[in-house]
Order: C-alpha cells, then structure tokens, then sequence
C-alpha cells in the first residue's frame, strides 16, 4: 500500500474535493491522509500532492520545500499558477491554461519502463513556459502538435508538477499512474522479474505465453507438457524456456516463481496445493475448482504460505461486457434488476474434456466459469438461492447437459440468468440487461474472414459467434435505440494487473474470493437441477 498525503491551503478548492472524492484506499492500493499546507510538520510520505490556490506567501513556499526534502512532492497546475514562489521550486514556469479537452498522456521512455500506459484523461492542461535544464520531464501531452510536459520532477528540491487538472479522479488509470510515480520517484529498487512456469501448454496455455511475454515484469521461464510438441511450441514465444515433460521438474525448477496450471477442471485444486507447496504463486485456470470446499481448502493453503492464488477470469475483460458494466456502473439505465447472458447454439458439443461432466463438472461449470463471474460482477449483492435446469435429449455420446439454464435470485428481489445451450436453433442475445430507465441488449455477430488461398481463389473463415464482442444497443424509455461503440479491450489486462499485484502491490480487479463464489453458484446449480429445480442456497 503506498502512503499518499495531499497537503492543500483550502477546504472549498474542486479539485481538492475531487481527489478527496476519489475512491482510493485498497481498491487502488494507495492511503491517502489529507493535510493542510502549512503545517509545520512535514509528512513522511511515498508521495505528496500539493493543491494551494493561492495567494502566494513566504509561509507557503517554505512549507513545500520543507515537505520535499522528506517525500516527493508533485504540485497540481492549480497549485504551481496560483504561487511564483512554488513554480521557483518546480523549475516549471506556468503559461496558457487550454479548454478542458481528452488528453493523452504518455509516459517519457525509460521512465520506469514497467509501470504506465498512455492514459486518456480529460481536463485542462496548463501549458508551462520554461522548464529549467535540470527537471526531469516524466509523461507528455500532445496540443497542435507539440509535446508539452505534464509530469515534471526537479531532483535537486524534490518538487515536480503535474500540470493537468483532471475532471475525473476516479479513472483507475490515474490511481495507477499515481502509485507508480510513487515508486519510480521513491528509492525503492526495480524489483526483479516475477518469473512464470507453464503447468500444461495446450491453446489456453499458449495464450498465457503470448500475455507473460508481452507485459513488462513478467518473464516466461519454463513450461511443462507431456508432449514434446508443446514444449517446442512454447519455444516459438521464448526460444530459451526450459522445458519439462513432467509436472514435478516444473515445481522443482527454482528459476519459477508463479505456476500458470492449465490442466483440465478436475485437477486445479490439486496442483495449486502442490504448486504452494513448492513456494510458488498459483494462476489457475477457471472453473477454480469443481467444489466451494475445494476452493476453501486452497484458499486457506495460499493464505498460510502467504502467496497468491488468482483464477484467469478472462471474460471478465471482453470489449463487449465492458461496455455493459461502464452502462450499468454509470447509471445509464436506472437501477439494474434483471440481467440474462446466453451462450450457444445447434450444434454437437465439443469431443474432449470440456464435454465430460466428471472432467469439466458440466455444462454449467465450463461456460458458466465466464458468464456467471460476469453477472456476479455485474450485479453484487447476496444471493437468496439458485435454481437451475439441465436436459439430456440429443447428445448421448457425451456427458454434459444439452441445454442448461441456472437463475440466481438476490435478496432484494433482483434475478440474473445464464442460460448455454447446444440445441439452440434459435439463439438468444448474448445479454440482455434490463433497467429502472432502459435496458441494453447484446446481439450475437457471425463474422467471416475473406482472404485468397494459394492460387487466388476466395478463403472464407465463418468465426463462430462466441470469437466476436456482441453488437451492443442501448434501448432508451422512449423507444429509441442507440447503436454503441464497443471498444478494442485493453490488451493483456488481467497480466498487467497480476504484474502491477506482484510487483507493485496495487490489487487485481479479479481476486479468488470471487471466483470462488462463482464455483458455490454453479455447485448449488448443479444441486437444484438434480433436485427438480428446488432451490439451492449456494455454500
């Protein structure tokens, strides 16, 4: 948790009541004490932000410079116009003020290279100047084509500026980029890699290769897999990962400190005892296991040896349901009480372990792993009881449901509904979310991929609908509809996270506790339909 002390000159400044306002704590992995300017006692601190608005005194300027020579201090745009004194210390002098417009901020290259993303935040960008030879410029903003800096830290007084006042301290990036000047301005050392070992190498696990090579902080070092053939395909993302036919040399490898397990449902709880056992943090596939119990036991297992266990809740990052959460969270259509999410199709199911029920625990828990952790995400709150329905009419060869339907009822009356089918003829829209003000619906897409094949003639790849974000609408009282842009997801988000998690302390937006929810949901789904559909408070 970093330690954040905003020092300020006045109760009633906005942007003093909107950092005030911003949710940090442990959702963003930082505490904020708040503290007037002119106290004579400076706050040990990761990092001080300063907002005065003046006028400039004496009295002011020394309490700055008192505060910096014992934590970083960055003054806001507000801050560094309203005192010359201030802007002395800043080496930054201020200019024109722009309209409030989307800037995007980038952090400069080599500045502590793990840590930020270019972040879209919307306010206005005081413009400075001059800035003095000896500041070190740390994030820019680009207005009429010329960078402008918008993070400044002057190592010889300890004050730095951030030059833009945001209209929305709430924005998760931000918080992030804060904590992260906090250490890059710290003396903490770069921490090393965390260093990440594949248990099992099949697609999903590949899709991990791709994600731990591409995020800063994370290194792939080993991979295990009974088939050769997948040691070396991991070697097309890391030529030098070490690799193991056996499970056991992975867990022994010290140069592992995080097991990725992709090993089918049956075995998560398992091989995460085994992996915590070795000293090793643990991402696990989803389901997280195929009991609550199971969960628990784990849970407790990585809270003894004080290490991390987290689920890969992939979907929880879909473009499509980032739309409908920000709807949802944003209050755009009133009070959401009834939420439904679909998935299938006609068609037989798939000839591997997700179709064993005894393998995957059914059709509830494979796709259900996806969308019940999105509903739960979407609507929280305590769950009065489930009920579900499983039927077994046309696939006999294997062993899940052909249709399953699981409703959770809350407490306060509210009902979310997850429905996956093979003999869906007629599929239902993926979501369909009604409000106390409107509702939004997400259709399914079928998409084809046109390309020419070795001798020019037409290619065409039909994607099933479940590989493309659903055409999201926003339904309005009045009878109008909005078609809704739905944005590219932020690529390898959950990795980040874990790196920031592992690295920095900033806590995951997925955490186990809630995947274990997910798993006592589907476990009493499954209770209710071999009981008649009986209600099943989940354990």
């Amino acid at each position: 948790m970093v330690n954040l002390v905003i020092r300020h000159d006045a109760r009633d400044d906005p942007l003093l009541e909107r950092l005030l306002r911003a949710p940090w704590g442990e959702a963003a992995g930082v505490c904020v004490t708040p503290a007037p300017l002119l106290d004579a006692e400076p706050q040990h601190a990761d990092l001080v932000l300063v907002v005065a608005s003046g006028p400039a005194t004496d009295a002011a300027v020394e309490a700055v410079a008192r505060q910096a020579a014992v934590a970083p201090t960055l003054l806001l745009g507000s801050s560094l116009a309203a005192d010359l004194g201030l802007a002395e210390l800043s080496g930054v002098q201020p200019g024109p003020v722009t309209p409030s417009h989307e800037v995007r901020v980038r952090p400069e290259q080599g500045v502590d290279p793990r840590g930020v993303e270019p972040l879209l935040l919307r306010g206005s960008l005081l413009l400075p100047d001059k800035v003095a030879p000896d500041v070190t410029v740390l994030a820019t903003a680009n207005v009429a084509y010329t960078d402008h800096p918008v993070v400044t830290f002057r190592p010889g007084t300890g004050v730095g500026t951030v030059l833009v006042d945001v209209e929305a301290w709430s924005n998760r990036q931000l918080l992030r980029f804060v904590r992260h000047l906090a250490v890059a301005l710290g003396s903490e050392p770069e921490p090393p890699d965390v260093r990440v070992g594949m248990l099992g190498y099949g697609a999903i696990g590949h899709e991990h290769a791709l994600a731990v090579t591409a995020v800063p902080g994370l290194a792939l070092t080993a991979v295990s897999d009974l088939a050769p053939s997948r040691v070396e395909l991991a070697r097309t993302v890391c030529a030098d990962v070490r690799g193991h036919l056996r499970a056991e040399g992975l867990l022994a490898d010290d140069t592992v400190d995080l097991v990725v397990v992709s090993t089918p449902p049956d075995t998560h709880a398992d091989w995460a005892h085994r992996a915590l056992d070795a000293g090793k943090h643990v991402v696990l596939e989803k389901p997280m296991a195929l009991t609550a119990a199971e969960c628990d036991e784990v849970l407790a297992h990585a809270e003894r040896v004080d290490r991390l266990v987290v689920v890969y809740q992939n979907r929880r990052f879909d473009p499509d349901y980032l739309v409908l959460r920000r709807l949802v969270r944003e209050g755009a259509i009133g009070e959401l009480f009834h939420v439904e999410a679909f998935v299938g199709g006609y068609g037989h199911p798939c000839n591997y372990w997700h179709s064993d029920a005894a393998v995957s625990g059914g059709a509830i828990f494979d796709w259900g792993s996806h969308a019940i952790d999105q509903l739960l995400d979407l609507m929280p709150g305590d769950i009065a009881h489930v009920t579900a329905a499983n039927h077994k009419r046309q696939w006999h060869d294997v062993t899940n449901a052909d249709h399953s339907r699981v409703t959770l009822h809350l407490t306060d009356g509210r009902e979310a509904e997850f429905v996956y089918s093979d003999l869906a003829a007629a599929p239902k829209p993926k979501w369909w979310a009604v409000g106390t003000r409107g509702a939004v619906r997400g259709d399914w897409r079928v998409e084809r991929v046109i390309a020419r094949t070795a001798i020019g003639t037409l290619d065409e790849d039909v994607l099933a609908p479940a590989d493309s974000p659903a055409a999201m609408s926003l339904f309005a009282p009045d009878g109008s509809v909005t078609a809704l842009a739905v944005p590219p997801a932020p690529p390898f988000a959950f990795h980040r996270e874990l790196a920031d998690h592992l690295l920095r302390g900033l806590p995951m937006s997925v955490e186990a506790s809630q995947s274990r929810r997910v798993v006592a949901v589907m476990e009493a789904a499954e209770e209710s339909a071999r009981s008649g559909s009986v209600p099943v408070v989940p354990a």
